[in-house]
């Protein structure tokens, strides 16, 4: 007997968010998003991350992922832990950069260390920059449950650009 699952969400339209980004500082931006003030990314809602903490060059985000994420080898595909990843560590550049900048993701280099199951739990993903310059900025990361055990690790290389 065949079960068949339904997930369904929605999502606000992320263009008022995407304008404002231009004209704020990333650490401004951040934590007006923190606050609710901005519209959450679909891609958060979607794989079910939050931002849940923001400084100049530090982000953390949680998340949990559901059976929907599952692989065939019933595991949590690694582009769920991949994206996790991307979206804390580009923020903690996003947080370091003035009014103006943007970024976008160059090169990611992710290390999985351990399988993530439904069982696994509410990861958090916290980021750090490394390098914050005028046109490449870098950081680093950890995905980590709840009593601290490391699920992945990664460091990324971002274009930083100004607004057009």
């Amino acid at each position: 007997m065949t079960v068949t699952n339904t997930r369904q969400y929605t999502w606000d339209d992320p263009a008022p968010g995407w304008a404002a980004a231009a004209t704020m500082s990333g650490l401004a931006f951040l934590t007006a998003s923190l606050n609710g003030e901005m519209p959450v990314p679909p891609i958060c809602v979607a794989n079910r991350f939050a931002l849940v903490a923001v400084e100049a060059g530090r982000v953390t985000f949680t998340g949990e992922p559901g059976p929907d994420h599952y692989n065939v080898a019933g595991t949590v595909q690694a582009g769920w832990t991949t994206s996790l990843l991307d979206a804390t560590l580009g923020s903690a550049v996003h947080s370091a950069l003035p009014e103006g900048r943007l970024y976008t993701t160059l090169d990611l280099k992710v290390n999985l260390v351990r399988p993530v199951t439904v069982a696994t739990g509410l990861l958090t993903c916290t980021a750090w920059t490394e390098h914050v310059g005028r046109r490449t900025a870098t950081a680093s990361g950890r995905v980590e449950d709840a009593n601290g055990k490391l699920y992945a690790h990664g460091a990324t290389t971002c274009l930083v650009f100004e607004v057009q």
